[in-house]
């Protein structure tokens, strides 16, 4: 007897929602070339073949659509469901490895204390798990077969973490490490770089020729003319007569006839601008020739216009500082490589050891601040990530950090203060279970690595090729 007609007999019902840990593995660890004379094998593991039937059986499971999938060929969509599949398939070749079962008897257990199928007095409602199936488009034996699966993995998974336990001082030293206090010195170093004014013309063209190639910016000349159905037709509707003569201008550009012979036989406006450079203040279609300029003659819509265009000259020149757009442009590079250079030579006199603590203070003089950071995750003052590496840091010791805002600051670590973990709280069952999460996912890294070493994958990248054709 089915679980499914079990539950319609005697009423009873409840599913268990778990997320299981998939163990990812990337394509490049995989073996290569999968040869094999059966080209309707699309990968290999160790001896247990999968199908491109079994492949696409996966891909129909998934959900996604055929649309979704044609839309993401180019972003491997179909390696990472491929992924997916073999992932799956080695925790399988994992459960039956290690005879992990579960009895029918089990599974209605699962289902009959589930909270989602149950009244208020804690009696099972058969109507309620109908409901649920009705809702999620699913028969009762796939939901049973996939609740099956997930309680099989969750399995293996308690199996592989089974026996963890967190030591007391593991315990305290977490609690320790993302509670204790740090009490800090820092120098906001912006008050240190040179200012605009301290530049001058010799320091910005020695930038300009050590870095030429790259600095180079492309000019154009081009013309255009806006093609909208008033000036095209002499009305405001875009009708088929509309689109045919479109249809005609592009036609033309292919068949090379010139700009001015098209804008004149069309009798459009032509507008004419030389030694353009790409700004954030130029029109948008100006901007949108710019960012085609390859295309050098072509017609592309914008808004409710066409815009039909063509490209003249294109130069690369050197900056030239006497204008003052470029010459601020070339300002602000020279000001972020010096504040670099700046930041880079501290950072070495720390690295060598040669900053010491007298360094710090003639620095500082009357900028030094205090600050006391409350947690690892307290980033009030300093970017998160800054906060975690001071935390990795030893009392007395120098580094640069910064702020949200890209500020840099020269800090000191002074002193630690720790809090007390007390045994008899809440707090302590808490970071037991932390530190138990993630004595577990050591251990999963580590079943990771071994699996990797257990199971051989081969691809065989003709059938993903079918498989893509198929989408396509």
């Amino acid at each position: 007897m089915s679980i499914a007609k079990y539950i319609n007999k005697n009423k009873i019902g409840g599913i268990i929602l778990i997320i299981v840990i998939i163990i990812a593995f990337g394509f490049g660890g995989f073996g290569g070339g999968f040869l094999s004379n059966n080209q309707n094998n699309i990968a290999k593991i160790n001896k247990t073949n999968l199908t491109t039937q079994n492949f696409i059986d996966y891909i129909n499971q998934s959900g996604i659509s055929q649309q979704a999938i044609k839309d993401n060929l180019n972003n491997n969509i179909i390696e990472e469901l491929l992924s997916g599949l073999i992932s799956t398939t080695l925790i399988n070749l994992e459960i039956e490895d290690f005879n992990i079962i579960i009895s029918e008897n089990s599974l209605l257990k699962k289902i009959k204390l589930n909270k989602n199928f149950i009244d208020d007095s804690g009696n099972f409602q058969r109507t309620k798990y109908e409901k649920f199936l009705l809702e999620n488009n699913i028969s009762a034996p796939i939901f049973e077969k996939r609740l099956k699966e997930r309680e099989l993995q969750k399995k293996l998974f308690d199996f592989i973490g089974a026996g963890t336990v967190s030591p007391q001082f593991l315990v305290t030293k977490l609690f320790k490490d993302e509670n204790r206090k740090l009490e800090l010195d820092f120098i906001n170093l912006e008050k240190f770089y040179k200012k605009n004014n301290e530049f001058n013309d010799k320091d910005l063209t020695d930038f300009i020729n050590k870095n030429s190639e790259n600095l180079k910016v492309e000019y154009i000349d081009f013309k255009y003319a806006i093609i909208n159905p008033q000036n095209l037709i002499g009305t405001n509707e875009f009708n088929q007569i509309f689109f045919d003569k479109i249809d005609q201008i592009e036609n033309n550009i292919l068949n090379e006839i010139s700009f001015d012979v098209i804008v004149s036989e069309f009798n459009l406006d032509t507008k004419i601008v030389k030694n353009y450079r790409f700004s954030d203040s130029s029109s948008i279609i100006e901007k949108k020739i710019y960012e085609i300029r390859n295309n050098k003659f072509d017609i592309f819509e914008n808004d409710e216009n066409y815009i039909i265009f063509k490209i003249n000259n294109s130069e690369k020149r050197k900056p030239d500082i006497n204008d003052k757009k470029t010459r601020n442009e070339v300002l602000e590079l020279v000001k972020q490589k010096d504040k670099f250079d700046y930041n880079k030579e501290l950072l070495n006199q720390i690295k060598n050891k040669e900053f010491k603590n007298n360094d710090f203070l003639e620095l500082g003089n009357d900028q030094i601040e205090s600050i006391q950071i409350n947690s690892i995750k307290d980033n009030k003052k300093f970017n998160i990530d800054s906060v975690k590496m001071l935390y990795s840091l030893p009392i007395n010791t120098f580094t640069l950090i910064n702020d949200d805002n890209n500020n840099i600051y020269l800090v000191k670590i002074k002193n630690y203060i720790n809090d007390d973990l007390d045994k008899d709280t809440n707090e302590f069952d808490l970071y037991i279970n932390k530190e138990k999460s993630n004595i577990r996912n050591n251990i999963l890294e580590s079943y990771d690595i071994f699996l990797n070493k257990k199971y051989k994958v081969d691809i065989n990248q003709n059938a993903i090729n079918k498989v893509k054709n198929f989408f396509q």
